[in-house]
């Protein structure tokens, strides 16, 4: 989000301000916790090293810790073919760390997977799919710093502006938008009316 909330709405975040991702319509201008404030004063640059085109790149999350990188590569691979796939692993532990990074070889079919995959049940876990956000995001700080997206309200420090957890629309807007529909619809029945009475002046 960019701009007054008026031109630019919407409610997914379109580059990513810590801020205004903490507002739950995005327009907040001041930080409300000290995770908005790590974020700011974070100097995060995503991982250089990252392969691939990030449009084709979807994030699953929330996995299974029985979840095989077989079984994945089972399932996604029903909605194109793959062209990378990392299932993330402790460095320490060799143990999955409950999330991957799927790459595939055309947008359609990343965009079929993020559509048709979220929310599926995959060894008794509700997964959760979306785009890779760090590098097609601009200014995108993770969780660990105190950005990313959604987060529990227990925390008190909800994340706004993603796919589990998008931008409501401004009251602001919503009034604007109300009395735009009203006139309209005013406009209308005197047109109606205009009619009516043309009609009868006629018969």
């Amino acid at each position: 989000m960019s701009g007054s909330p008026e031109t630019s709405w919407s409610r997914f975040a379109k580059h990513y301000d810590p801020i205004k991702i903490g507002s739950i319509d995005g327009t907040d201008s001041e930080p409300h916790d000290k995770g908005i404030v790590r974020a700011l004063n974070s100097e995060y640059q995503p991982n250089r090293h990252v392969k691939g085109r990030p449009e084709c790149t979807i994030f699953v999350s929330r996995l299974s810790l029985k979840t095989t990188k077989d079984t994945i590569k089972d399932i996604f691979s029903r909605y194109g073919p793959l062209r990378r796939f990392r299932l993330v692993k402790d460095i320490v532990t060799g143990m999955p760390k409950g999330y991957a990074f799927i790459e595939y070889e055309n947008e359609l079919d990343a965009e079929e997977a993020y559509c048709k995959t979220n929310k599926m049940n995959i060894d008794g876990n509700i997964i959760f799919v979306d785009f890779e956000c760090e590098r097609l995001l601009k200014g995108w700080r993770p969780r660990r710093v105190g950005g990313g997206f959604g987060g529990k309200k227990e925390s008190g420090q909800l994340r706004f502006g993603g796919r589990d957890r998008p931008f409501k629309k401004p009251i602001s807007l919503e009034i604007k938008e109300r009395r735009e529909r009203e006139n309209r619809d005013v406009g209308r029945n005197g047109k109606y009316e205009s009619r009516r009475r043309s009609r009868r002046s006629r018969s």
